[in-house]
């Protein structure tokens, strides 16, 4: 049988890089094959080379045996091939049935559509409703529109980019089991993914990129997730060091009853959220987009204060009153998820953007001058001290990858010697070796005596990181349960929903269990 997709000496070039360089690999028919690389490998260049929103510069695209040239996402549909993104593309005010309707070439009549989302949705096990509006559902039925308007094309080879990042381990689950019963049927699934452990878990094949080329092709099932990152970085993944163990101190940072209102028209309002972080301690914040976590770091960090009621307070001092530079000036650093136009500025430099956090605590700024020599100083010691991939102070931060700019980001904040750190998705698309990195620069700070705050959708990351987790689900914050012995499966539970008046005030490890 003829390969479902063959590609043969693909190479694009931008200026001044070669994204892919002569990538070949096959996909046969139902089989489930994971794409892994490094920020930078290639990954994002190649299956939008096959999805048609790019164009290779030399190589061919074979897809069941016969040569094709894909010009556009409709010339890929038409093949038979469908791709569901890692950012949604929904309108929230749209009822779930006209938003698939928007994202189909040739819709039918509503009633025909609906008839078939519904048989899509029961012949996989799918639960989701036709009328409900997106605004209302959470993100791992989200998704389950995007995977239904790609299975409505019948497709023949689904791409699916980071699939998971932002679903709750038994979403996960029913992930898994709708993929293989699509790859049973005969349909191949590309599969993109950081997550290694569900590399191992799901794909029959994976093809591993560095720096645009292939450089591996493996069986997961027969590699360590260990083994696997070591072959996309290149070399030997360090293991990290100098954690706690448990060894907490006194409280240094407090939050008590802190409610504030969403903002307008969907977003989450916070509810009497209460939680402590002890010296030594690193305490994480689980739960799935869209539950209250950036209103939660606007409110920790000062951006929003009005319409705020509750307590914040750093080694007693209250805190909550106070604008974003106070707060600083106190020891309060903080890290949003967006990296781009929120935590940076991309059409700004990196020095610039240093001054931006910075100028307070590292003297950026004197008598109402901008201190521009200090800046790239302090800027290049970042650079240097987190190996972010730049070609200096002066660069622009639109011209770095989501991993370096991030290292960038996490080091500018880390390099200001906080008291405390509130971070949000601090690995969010970065490879193993920068999330190493990065988690690593976390657990040293905490050593020379910060507390840090981590709100993170990655649940295998808070559980390798942190000493105490909690979970936010619409606004409100579970009881904190020690990382030791906790159960996933609960934490999952409560990260869909699960929670209430039955949950304890705190959950020790024996009773997490």
């Amino acid at each position: 049988m003829a390969p479902r997709l063959q590609l043969t000496g693909i190479t694009k070039r931008f200026p001044g890089v070669v994204a892919n360089d002569c990538v070949s690999f096959t996909v046969q028919p139902g089989e489930i094959h994971a794409l892994l690389g490094e920020n930078g490998a290639g990954k994002s260049t190649l299956v939008k080379i096959i999805y048609g929103v790019q164009k290779a510069d030399e190589g061919e695209i074979a897809f069941d045996g016969k040569p094709v040239a894909i010009h556009s996402p409709r010339e890929a549909r038409a093949l038979g091939i469908g791709m569901v993104f890692q950012h949604f593309s929904l309108f929230e005010a749209m009822t779930v049935l006209e938003n698939i309707a928007l994202g189909m070439d040739e819709p039918p009549p509503r009633r025909e559509l609906e008839a078939k989302v519904r048989s899509v949705l029961d012949t996989y096990g799918l639960a989701l409703d036709p009328h409900r509006h997106v605004h209302t559902l959470s993100v791992g039925e989200r998704q389950r529109i995007e995977i239904v308007r790609a299975l409505l094309q019948r497709p023949k080879l689904l791409i699916m980019d980071e699939p998971t990042s932002v679903l709750t381990p038994q979403e996960v689950e029913q992930l898994f089991a709708t993929l293989r019963r699509l790859a049973d049927e005969g349909c191949s699934i590309l599969y993109i993914s950081h997550k290694l452990h569900e590399i191992k878990a799901l794909c029959d094949t994976a093809t591993i990129l560095r720096g645009g080329k292939v450089v591996a092709t493996c069986d997961p099932r027969a590699e360590s997730a260990r083994s696997m990152a070591e072959l996309m970085i290149g070399g030997s993944l360090k293991d990290l060091s100098g954690k706690t163990d448990g060894n907490v101190g006194v409280e240094r940072f407090t939050v008590s009853g802190l409610s504030a209102p969403g903002a307008p028209p969907f977003g989450t309002s916070l509810k009497d959220i209460s939680f402590s972080v002890r010296n030594g301690e690193i305490f994480g914040i689980a739960g799935v987009a869209g539950n209250g976590q950036n209103e939660l770091l606007e409110v920790l960090s000062g951006e929003r204060v009005a319409g705020v009621t509750g307590t914040i307070a750093i080694d007693d001092q209250r805190i909550d009153a106070l604008g974003v530079s106070a707060r600083r000036r106190l020891g309060l650093a903080a890290v949003p998820e967006e990296r781009n136009g929120h935590a940076a500025v991309p059409g700004m430099t990196l020095a610039d953007n240093a001054i931006l956090s910075a100028r307070v605590r590292k003297g950026l700024a004197k008598g109402g001058l901008l201190d521009l020599g200090a800046a790239r100083d302090f800027a290049d010691g970042v650079i240097k001290a987190f190996s972010v991939k730049a070609t200096g102070a002066r660069a622009l931060a639109g011209s770095l990858s989501g991993g370096n700019l991030q290292k960038f980001i996490m080091g500018r904040e880390i390099g200001q010697d906080p008291s405390v750190l509130v971070v949000s998705q601090p690995t969010w698309g970065v490879d193993a070796g920068a999330g190493g990195f990065i988690r690593q620069a976390m657990i040293d700070l905490v050593a020379r005596g910060a507390v840090v705050v981590v709100v993170s959708q990655d649940l295998d990351e808070l559980l390798e990181l942190c000493d105490r987790i909690a979970v936010i689900n619409e606004g409100r914050l579970s009881a904190p349960m020690a990382v030791k012995g906790i159960s996933v499966e609960r934490v999952g539970l409560l990260m869909g929903g699960i929670h209430g008046a039955h949950e304890p005030t705190e959950a020790p490890a024996e009773r997490a269990a």
